[in-house]
């Protein structure tokens, strides 16, 4: 782990709405919470009629104090930015596209909880009104419920709050355990997309819940003050008990700022960058422990032991047939899609509309591929540099495969970069047993059945299951994530605070961006929930529970 610098500290909030609270306070929240309208998939907007602005149209957002409209392209167009420097205090508005603050003088997304509170209300009201039971609550979770409604909003009489508690007592399920929000901090959906995946990654979700890592006594034991998998543990802690309230990951966000200061910033991140280096630094963290107890080299830490495959890589010389294997560790797949060679050159041709498959991708992942002049392999069969095939295979399978699509393309030649918007098509169960290295190395040599030194089968099932698809919509510079999470074979999307349940032909339409299939030995399709069973705090982490996914 790198060192840190001690003299870091947490961004403050910002400046621009502690005051304007001090001087309005919750006005303008009320005033906004008329207009807040709810779509069927839980998207939240602001509803007003023909909103333009008075300059271009782009991003819409609304002034809190005096309702105008304006929009935000870029730094070079910001309407938005104009209005507050000709009309003093009128810095804060709403993203009329999310809901959400935004600071237009510090150009980004601010949290305030009271305004999530306002919005809250808004949605518990509209339950009441239509019907609509998408959204249950415990017992436990409507007392909850009630203490939020009178909280910092206005929305009449005790009549309606009542018809509140009385819609969700008639809810007549409820969602599976573990399955709650988490509230945006500012730019922060990249970070709960990625939680809400390895919150219900099975092994991993089951050695938090088994006490492997509890927060208590390793604080209490270790001299060291910042563990990251301390702050995990505590988040499968709020998640898992019950409480469907929104949770706010503020405590775990400020942890990960001291551990990549380089990310200490409320900026959009990629959540492909966020999952590998969480991972690498829990390995920072548990890494050396458990090399130590395991004696063989083969880290044991929880990171690697649930998403650490083996990468095999075989250059073969086109001269005399010579080839050279090496092996590397990942923790996760990253696969192209086939974008076509002009397109990726100069974006000068439209993106085929025909749809993409993830085994067409895996083809593309291990088909051979030829090496350039400056990469031209020593053969020592031959003793000089030849020209050579590189093919890829996987010689090991992770307990939990995360397989990362490409969909950012870079032109040389404009010296930009583009969204890939094309949809790929993908099973809900993946068989990647002709990827194995031993498929590939057979296949190459026409099936022949001969003994491959060191591919002999141990005995990992190559039959997976899908449980999280994190997606991504929106432009390259400008985008939101989700996650849609697969739990007793109903699929749920998580979009920060918001917890909906959808059919599985929305998840298949879906732009994917990150995809995570858990070995089938672990996927059980039980009707039972989770909460419904005794789980010992001491039991074996890697034992799938039942009904858990």
């Amino acid at each position: 782990m790198s060192s840190r610098n001690s003299l870091f500290t947490i961004p403050r909030p910002c400046k621009h709405l502690v005051d304007y609270k001090m001087k309005h306070g919750l006005k303008g929240y009320n005033s906004i919470q008329e207009l807040l309208k709810f779509s069927p998939c839980g998207r939240i907007t602001i509803d007003i009629s023909q909103p333009r602005c008075s300059s271009c149209c782009g991003r819409l957002f609304m002034c809190l104090i005096c309702s105008s409209v304006t929009c935000c392209i870029n730094q070079e167009s910001n309407h938005t930015l104009l209005h507050s420097e000709s009309v003093c205090g009128h810095e804060i508005g709403v993203d009329m596209e999310r809901a959400e603050l935004y600071c237009s003088v510090c150009c980004d997304q601010v949290y305030d909880l009271e305004f999530d509170r306002v919005v809250m209300c808004k949605k518990m009201l509209g339950l009441a009104r239509n019907g609509d039971n998408g959204v249950v609550e415990s017992g436990q979770m409507r007392l909850s419920k009630r203490r939020r409604l009178d909280f910092g909003a206005d929305l009449g009489s005790e009549s309606v709050k009542r018809s509140v508690l009385v819609s969700k007592q008639r809810s007549k399920s409820c969602l599976p355990l573990g399955l709650r929000g988490l509230n945006n901090l500012g730019n922060t959906c990249f970070m709960n997309s990625v939680l809400q995946a390895l919150l219900h990654a099975p092994p991993f979700r089951n050695y938090f819940l088994s006490d492997r890592h509890n927060h208590e006594r390793c604080r209490k034991t270790s001299a060291d003050r910042l563990c990251l998998p301390c702050d995990v543990d505590v988040i499968f802690d709020a998640v898992f008990s019950g409480d469907r309230t929104p949770y706010s990951p503020a405590k775990f966000l400020y942890s990960w700022w001291q551990h990549s200061e380089n990310l200490a910033s409320y900026e959009q991140q990629d959540a492909h960058e966020f999952f590998i280096a969480m991972l690498d630094r829990i390995h920072d963290k548990l890494g050396k422990s458990s090399l130590a107890n395991k004696g063989n080299g083969d880290c044991q830490c929880i990171a690697h032991r649930v998403f650490s495959g083996l990468l095999r890589s075989d250059v073969t010389c086109t001269s005399c047939g010579f080839t050279s294997s090496t092996y590397d560790p990942c923790v996760d797949i990253s696969l192209d899609l086939n974008t076509g060679a002009s397109v990726a050159a100069d974006f000068s041709s439209r993106p085929s509309k025909l749809n993409e498959t993830l085994a067409g991708c895996f083809d593309l992942f291990t088909r051979p591929e030829r090496l350039g002049p400056d990469q031209k392999l020593y053969c020592e069969n031959c003793h000089e540099k030849q020209d050579a095939l590189k093919q890829m295979s996987l010689k090991k399978l992770p307990l939990v495969l995360c397989l990362h699509i490409k969909r950012f393309e870079h032109s040389p030649i404009r010296k930009m970069s583009r969204k890939i918007d094309r949809h790929l098509q993908f099973p809900f169960s993946l068989d990647m047993k002709p990827y194995l290295s031993s498929s590939i190395v057979k296949k190459r040599f026409g099936n022949r059945m001969f003994s491959l030194e060191g591919e002999e089968a141990d005995g990992s099932s190559t039959e997976f299951e899908v449980f999280a698809v994190v997606t991504h919509t929106g432009m390259l510079e400008s985008g939101h994530y989700s996650t849609y999470l697969r739990l007793r074979d109903q699929w749920y999307k998580c979009d920060d605070a918001w917890i909906t349940e959808v059919d599985e032909e929305v998840v298949r339409t879906s732009q994917c961006y990150l995809m995570f299939y858990v070995q089938k030995v672990f996927y059980h399709r039980g009707s039972e929930d989770l909460g419904c069973q005794l789980m010992s705090r001491l039991a074996d982490a890697f034992v799938p529970i039942a009904g858990c996914c």
